[in-house]
C-alpha cells in the first residue's frame, strides 16, 4: 500500500484496531561528499550499532518541538523529505513513529511511519519545518557540534549534506523541503561515506 494512504484513523476505525503504523569521513570534503544515485544503493554502509529508538512520550517531544499534535494528518501542506544518518561510516536506522502517540491517537505535521528514513511533513496549514524540530521529536539534538550523545572534537567531525550538497551554518536550521535528500553524517575523516545526492522514491509519495 503507497505510504501516501496509510494514515491514522481516528474513532471507530482506531477501536477497531485499524491504526497500524507501517511499519545511511574522508581526507576531504571533496570525498566525503561523494555521492550516489539514491539512497539504499550498492554502496549501502553496514548498520551502526547506535540505537536512538523512537521516544516513548512522543506528545512531550513534539511540545519541545514546538510543533502541536493532532488528531489526524494534515493536508494543506503535503510534502515528505528523506534522512540518512551515518555515525563512524555506519548507518544509523530512523525510527518508526517518531512524532506519533499511538496511546493518545494524536499525530505531528512532522513524523515517520517506518524505518525507511522518510519524513512526512503533513500539516493542516502552510508552515515552514526544520531539521532541528525532526530531531527534537526524535531526541537526537543536532547541531554544529553535537549529534545525538556524540560531540565534535577529537578527530571527529559532523557534516550535513542536501542532495549531496554540503552545508553550512547551524543544521538544525535546513528547511526540509518536498523529496529532498538529507544525510548528516558524523565520525572521522577515515570513515568514509558514500553521500546519496537523492532518493528513490516509491510511486505516490
Amino acid at each position: 500500500m503507497p505510504q501516501h494512504k496509510r494514515r491514522i484513523a481516528i474513532g471507530v476505525a482506531v477501536l477497531a484496531g485499524a491504526v497500524t503504523l507501517a511499519a545511511c569521513g574522508s581526507d576531504s570534503k571533496e570525498d566525503t561528499a561523494a555521492t550516489a544515485s539514491a539512497a539504499g544503493g550498492d554502496n549501502k554502509p553496514a548498520a551502526s550499532s547506535v540505537n536512538w529508538p523512537a521516544p516513548p512520550d512522543a506528545s512531550a517531544r513534539v511540545k519541545a518541538a514546538g510543533l502541536p499534535m493532532l488528531g489526524q494528518e494534515g493536508q494543506v501542506l503535503h510534502i515528505h523529505s528523506h534522512l540518512d544518518v551515518f555515525v563512524d561510516g555506519k548507518a544509523v536506522t530512523v525510527p518508526a513513529e517518531v512524532g506519533i502517540d499511538v496511546p493518545k491517537q494524536q499525530i505531528s505535521p512532522l513524523h515517520t511511519h517506518d524505518t525507511s528514513g522518510v519524513v512526512h511533513i503533513e500539516s493542516p496549514v502552510e508552515a515552514e519545518f526544520t531539521l532541528g524540530q525532526f530531531m527534537t521529536e526524535w531526541n537526537v539534538p543536532i547541531g554544529n557540534d553535537v549529534l545525538g550523545t556524540f560531540k565534535t572534537g577529537g578527530g571527529k567531525e559532523l557534516h550535513v549534506f542536501v542532495n549531496g550538497k554540503e552545508q553550512t551554518g547551524d543544521p538544525a536550521s535546513i528547511k526540509l523541503a518536498a523529496h529532498e535528500e538529507i544525510a548528516v553524517v558524523y565520525g572521522a575523516p577515515a570513515d568514509k561515506v558514500q553521500v546519496p545526492s537523492a532518493y528513490n522514491w516509491p510511486e505516490g509519495l
